[in-house]
């Protein structure tokens, strides 16, 4: 077949030997390259022409190839820039012989990602985002480029209101939805505009959270959780509670949702002791065996604060999310927000604005719902055939799921996935410290983190982890 070599550039060997035919060996050849670092991000290949009669292979052969991988975003192809690897092909694997290490030889940098907290980033609507800013500066009044109001946009807070009706089913008036730099900045100025006390957060979740609220000056307790998420009837027991903070849609880590007596009991016990539930409903938009739970708010806007995010349905980056409050807790809020520079940037709310109003988040989430659900498929499915004895629990929503281990595995499934290159997340790191649940272990796995190209990897990583049944 000619030679099965070709050095074009720096001294890059591609070996076409192997089942599947040249163009397969080809497109695995230059994957591999490009994950091991021989092909470097912006690195400019051979055109088509060269590098077959290099190879000694048909022209039409190394085309394919190059443009499936550009499909697949391993290469990027420019009109008078030739075909280069795709500046953002990460995580790739690190030669073995300059990997950094840690104590006792551990990698230090794991090449692949399913820990919780991020959306894949990688399938972020520049196109349609870019076309949103520029509608959304176009047509900006010039007060729009000040320093703005605590409040934020009106534009955004509108859009917004009637978005969370349609979509999540929250009572909101823009007059009663405020602007923030993410959850992080919303649960801060709720925590200090709520004052002194206690407030309740689920036995499993982020610490961060928990630290937030004690450093605005409220004390946290936590609520327990189980497999009908977190335990509501315990709040009426708990003395000078100000506030509930649940993720009812779908408990964060654990995965299950709100039971309908426990919804209702956590809006019963603010009602009686004027207190508030914090909803958090950080991926509410994303549930793939049903329609959606509506939001809590829904049931009793007086007395629950709904908080959102674009963070998980778009990417983290924009730093954009939003509160429903109560009418008595917005005139305290803002008086908080008026005490620092807490407000987000006015052109990203024009074009979140435009984004939302032209239709282009609806088309982008309904998109996303088929990527993650498709992931979320091929995890089980994986699952299933290689590793039967491991469960996964949990509703199929979201961008993370929660394996099952037998008792005593969690840590050395996680030490063993760090050999494989992979970073993953035992569900005791989310576990409070200070809540008295009996030890669990499992696995939080989140299959929306990794762009496409290298899920397959991640998720193969994670297969060989695990032990066997």
């Amino acid at each position: 077949m000619g030679n099965s070599w070709a050095t074009f550039g720096r001294d890059l060997h591609l070996d076409l030997t192997g089942p599947g035919g040249l163009r397969a060996a080809l497109l695995h050849a230059l994957r591999d390259a490009v994950r091991s670092g021989r092909l470097t991000p912006g690195t400019r290949l051979p055109s088509s022409r060269s590098l077959a009669a290099d190879l000694g292979i048909a022209r039409n052969t190394v085309a394919d190839a190059y443009a499936e991988l550009v499909a697949e975003g391993w290469l990027s192809a420019r009109q008078g820039s030739g075909t280069r690897v795709a500046e953002r092909v990460l995580p790739r694997a690190t030669p073995a012989s300059r990997r950094t290490t840690g104590p006792a030889g551990h990698p230090d940098r794991p090449r692949l990602d399913l820990t919780p907290g991020t959306p894949d980033v990688s399938a972020f609507p520049r196109t349609a985002w870019l076309a949103a800013a520029r509608r959304a500066l176009t047509a900006a009044p010039s007060e729009a480029f000040g320093y703005g109001t605590p409040r934020g946009r009106p534009e955004l807070r509108t859009v917004l209101a009637d978005y969370l009706a349609r979509a999540r089913g929250v009572r909101a008036d823009p007059d009663r939805i405020v602007i923030c730099t993410g959850f992080m900045q919303g649960l801060a100025l709720l925590s200090r505009a709520l004052g002194t006390g206690r407030l309740a957060t689920e036995a499993y979740g982020l610490g961060f959270h928990r630290d937030v609220i004690e450093r605005a000056g409220l004390r946290t307790v936590p609520l327990g959780v189980d497999e009908h998420g977190a335990r509501t009837e315990e709040l009426s027991a708990l003395d000078d509670l100000r506030a509930a903070l649940l993720t009812p849609a779908h408990q964060f880590p654990t995965g299950v949702p709100l039971h309908p007596d426990r919804r209702a009991a956590a809006v019963n016990w603010a009602r009686a002791n004027g207190g508030y539930v914090l909803e958090d409903d950080y991926d509410g938009e994303f549930r793939y065996d049903r329609q959606p739970v509506g939001a809590l708010q829904g049931l009793d806007p007086d007395h629950v604060v709904y908080l959102g995010t674009a963070s998980k349905s778009l990417a983290p980056a924009l730093r954009l999310a939003w509160m429903v409050l109560p009418d008595r807790l917005v005139d305290p809020l803002l008086a908080v927000k008026r005490t620092g520079e807490w407000q987000s940037g006015q052109l990203e709310q024009l074009t979140l604005a435009e984004f939302i109003s032209s239709g282009a988040y609806d088309r982008h989430l309904r998109g996303m719902r088929l990527r993650y659900r498709r992931r979320r498929d091929q995890l089980v499915a994986a699952l299933a055939d290689r590793a039967p004895h491991v469960h996964v629990s949990g509703i199929a929503a979201g961008l993370h799921a929660v394996l099952e281990l037998p008792p005593g595995t969690e840590q050395s499934i996680v030490q063993a996935a760090r050999w494989q290159g992979l970073a993953l997340e035992g569900l005791s790191r989310f576990q409070d410290p200070s809540a008295p649940t009996a030890p669990r272990d499992a696995l939080v796995v989140a299959y929306g983190t990794p762009p496409d190209h290298s899920f397959t990897n991640a998720l193969d990583a994670l297969l060989r982890a695990l032990p066997p049944g």
